[in-house]
C-alpha cells in the first residue's frame, strides 16, 4: 500500500480501539496472501473476531453491520448485480429501495467497490458489512457455484447456443486457455465438492437442466447452480471427458478414465465414469485423496470388546481377517486403519488395490489393472514370491483369488481383504460358494467384520428426546429412557448430521464356529454360535450409539434393515 493509504487504515484502526500501535504496525506489515485484504490479515491473525472488527470499523466508517441468516434478498436485487461484479467485490446484493442498490460486503477498505458496483449496476450503491464465511455461504446458495464462469460463457458467442446441442460439444476444448470459463466452471464444481467433504459428484443431464449433485456422508445433495446452465451442458460434459483424457467424439459407449488435481496442497485422484442416457452423457466422479489423514483403529469407533478383539486379529502371525458390508460402507477405511496400526519397520506390507484410495508410506502398493491381465489373483500369486509378511487384497471377488488367499494365510502369513455380504455370518457361506473347501475356510479365517456407516448428529443442533418405545427392539433392553435427535442448524446445512461414525459386528472364529463351517452349517446358525461368545449384532452396536448420542435411531434403522 503507498503511504497515504497506510496513513488512513492506520488512523481507522487506531479509532476502532482494538488494536495498539505495534499490532497495527504487525497488520501493516503482513502479506495479504489470500486477497482478502486488511480484515483477512487481521482475522488470520487472530487479534479479534471477524464481526467484532467489522461492527467497530462500521460505526467509524459509517457502515451499519448485517446478520446475512436473517435476510432473503430479493430476486431485483440478485438481477441488479453481474455474477461477474458479485465475485470480483465479494458483496451480495439484498434489496433495491428507491433507487439504491443496498449491498452487504467484507472489506471496508477496498475504496474502488462502491464505483465499481456502482458501473455495474447502473444505480447508486448503499453498502453494509458482514463476514467473508457468511457472504461466500450465500453467494453460493442465491447466485450457484461458478456463476461467473457461467454468466461470462453465456456472453461467449461459441457457447450461445439454445437447441444445437450438436454444435456446442464440437467446441475444440483443448484450445480454451487455463482461465477460460469452461476450465474455471469445472475446477469450481471439484474444489467446492472438496470443501464439502463430497465423496462424489454426478453431473447428469436432464431435459430442462444439467442437475449436479454431491455425495456427501452417503446422501446426495443437490448443488445449487445458475439456470442457464442447461445451455451448455454439452461443453461441461466435454470439458470433463478432455480432462479424464477421454475421447470427445464418443457419446454411444460407457468409457472410465482418471482425473489428477491437486486442491489446496492436497493430490486428488478422480475417477470419471461417463454413461449415455436419453439427454446425454451422465459423469459420475469419485473424488480419493491420495495422501489421506488415516482413521486410527482406537477411533473407527469400537465398543471395548471388539476393540480388545481386533487388536489380536491384526496382530496374528497368520489368517485371514475379512471386512463385510455393502459398496460405501467404509470397508477399505478400517482396512487401511489395520494397516496403518501394524505398519512397522519389521513387517513388509503388500497391497493389490483397486483403485488405490490412499498413498501409505512404508507399504507395497499395486494397483490393480484387470485390462492388461493384472487380476487380483495374478498380483496375489506374485505376491507370495515377494517375501511378504501380511497381505492386503482389495476385495476377493472370484475362487480363485479366494484359494490363493487362504493358502496364503496356511503359509504364514497375515491377510486382510473385502467381501461383499450382508453381515459377519455370511462370509463363510460365500467363499464356500466361490469354490473354497469349507474345512480350509475354517482352518483360514481367524476372524470377520461387518460394518455399516451411519451418519453422526450434528454437536451444535442436537437434543435429548424421550425414548419411543414403539422404535425400539425389544431384543436388547434399553439403556435409557432418553435418545438423542437433530432439528438441522446453519454448522450442518439443515441436515442435522455431520460426519460419520462405523457400526460393527466383529465374529472371531472359534472352535466351534470351525465345526459348523465344515459341517455346512447356515449363517443363521454361525450368527447364533457368535453371539453366545459375546458378538454384538450390527444393530445392537448401533443402539449403543444411539443411547451414546452419537446418531440417530432413523439412521440406524436405515442402514441395519433387514
Amino acid at each position: 500500500m503507498s503511504d497515504h493509504a497506510n496513513a488512513f487504515v492506520t488512523l481507522i484502526l487506531k479509532k476502532t480501539g482494538l488494536f495498539t500501535d505495534f499490532q497495527i504496525s504487525q497488520i501493516l506489515a503482513a502479506e495479504d496472501t489470500d486477497g482478502t485484504g486488511i480484515v483477512g490479515v487481521i482475522i488470520r491473525l487472530a487479534m479479534v473476531r471477524e464481526d467484532e472488527f467489522l461492527k467497530k470499523v462500521g460505526e467509524v466508517l459509517g457502515f451499519k453491520y448485517t446478520e446475512i441468516s436473517d435476510i432473503r434478498p430479493t430476486d431485483e436485487a440478485i438481477t441488479s448485480l453481474p455474477a461477474r461484479a458479485v465475485y470480483q467485490y465479494h458483496v451480495l446484493p439484498i434489496s433495491v429501495e428507491a433507487g439504491i442498490l443496498n449491498v452487504v460486503a467484507g472489506n471496508p477498505f477496498n475504496t474502488s467497490m462502491v464505483d465499481g458496483l456502482r458501473l455495474a449496476a447502473k444505480c447508486p450503491v448503499e453498502v453494509s458489512l458482514s463476514t467473508h464465511d457468511e457472504i461466500d455461504k450465500a453467494i453460493r446458495k442465491y447466485y450457484g457455484v461458478g456463476a461467473d464462469a457461467i454468466e461470462k460463457m453465456i456472453s461467449d458467442d461459441r457457447y450461445s447456443v439454445d437447441s444445437d446441442l450438436d454444435s456446442i460439444s464440437k467446441i475444440d476444448v483443448n484450445e480454451i486457455g487455463a482461465e477460460a470459463s469452461i476450465v474455471k466452471f469445472v475446477n469450481q464444481i471439484i474444489s467446492e465438492a472438496d470443501r464439502q467433504g463430497a465423496t462424489d459428484i454426478h453431473v447428469e443431464p436432464m431435459d430442462a437442466e444439467l442437475r449436479i449433485r454431491y455425495r456427501i456422508d452417503g446422501m446426495l445433495h443437490k448443488v445449487d447452480v445458475p439456470p442457464q446452465l442447461n445451455r451448455l451442458k454439452a461443453a461441461i460434459i466435454s470439458r470433463i471427458k478432455v480432462m479424464a483424457n477421454l475421447d470427445i467424439a464418443e457419446k454411444r459407449l460407457p468409457m472410465d478414465g482418471r482425473i489428477g488435481i491437486r486442491l489446496a496442497n492436497d493430490d486428488i485422484d478422480i475417477r470419471v465414469s461417463t454413461m449415455p442416457t436419453a439427454f446425454g452423457e451422465s459423469i459420475s466422479l469419485r473424488l480419493l485423496q491420495k495422501a489421506g489423514n488415516f482413521v486410527k483403529l482406537k477411533d473407527l469407533g469400537f465398543n471395548s470388546f471388539d476393540y480388545d478383539n481386533v487388536i489380536k486379529l491384526v496382530n496374528r502371525p497368520n489368517g485371514i481377517f475379512l471386512v463385510t458390508g455393502p459398496t460405501g460402507s467404509g470397508k477399505s477405511t478400517s482396512l487401511y486403519a489395520f494397516l496403518h496400526e501394524i505398519n512397522k519397520m519389521q513387517v513388509r506390507i503388500l497391497t493389490a488395490e483397486d483403485p488405490i484410495e490412499y498413498e501409505m508410506a512404508g507399504i507395497n502398493q499395486v494397483l490393480v489393472r484387470p485390462d492388461i491381465g493384472l487380476t487380483f489373483a495374478r498380483a496375489l500369486r506374485a505376491f507370495l514370491r515377494q517375501d511378504p509378511d501380511i497381505i492386503m487384497v482389495g476385495e476377493i471377488r472370484d475362487g480363485e483369488t479366494a484359494e490363493i488367499a487362504i493358502n496364503a494365510s496356511l503359509t504364514g502369513h497375515l491377510v486382510f481383504s473385502t467381501l461383499h455380504t450382508n453381515d459377519a455370518a455370511g462370509a463363510f457361506a460365500r467363499l464356500i460358494d466361490m469354490g473354497a473347501e469349507p474345512f480350509l475356510v475354517a482352518s483360514a479365517v481367524a476372524g470377520v467384520m461387518a460394518q455399516r456407516l451411519v451418519r453422526r448428529l450434528c454437536p451444535e443442533c442436537k437434543q435429548e428426546i424421550p425414548l419411543d418405545m414403539k422404535w425400539y427392539d425389544l431384543e436388547y433392553p434399553p439403556q435409557s429412557d432418553k435418545v438423542w435427535t437433530t432439528k438441522g442448524c446453519e454448522a450442518c446445512t439443515g441436515t442435522g448430521y455431520r460426519g460419520r461414525r462405523g457400526l460393527f459386528e466383529l465374529l472371531v472364529v472359534s472352535e466351534e464356529i470351525e465345526s459348523q463351517i465344515i459341517a455346512r452349517k447356515s449363517s443363521a446358525e454361525i450368527r447364533a454360535q457368535a453371539a453366545l461368545q459375546g458378538m454384538k449384532k450390527l444393530r445392537e452396536d448401533g443402539w449403543v450409539k444411539i443411547f451414546n448420542g452419537v446418531t440417530s435411531i432413523q439412521e440406524v434403522m436405515r442402514v441395519t434393515e433387514d
